[in-house]
């Protein structure tokens, strides 16, 4: 249960450190907010790995989490002007 909480809370802050660092007007609530910082850890940790970065079961650094998580801000800026 702690490492839930835990997976959460870095999720919140990666999330809020990629919208600050991103310009524009990302219309997200709290929940979505972790939601893109957990999201943009776990494909920081797949590219990692794919490209021998990281080793198998580990974890992504927040750098890369958080640059994770601005390329999937991006990818829902451009989805969201294309509807």
């Amino acid at each position: 249960m702690l490492a839930f909480i835990g997976t959460l809370i870095v999720g919140l802050v990666v999330g809020l450190i990629a919208r600050a660092i991103k310009p524009g007007d990302d219309k997200m609530g709290l929940i979505m907010t972790i939601v893109l910082g957990i999201a943009g850890s776990l494909i920081a940790g797949y590219v990692g790995r794919a490209a021998g970065w990281y080793h198998p079961g580990q974890g992504a650094g927040w750098i890369a989490s958080v640059i994770g998580a601005i390329v999937l801000l991006v990818i829902y800026e451009f989805v969201r002007k294309r509807m």
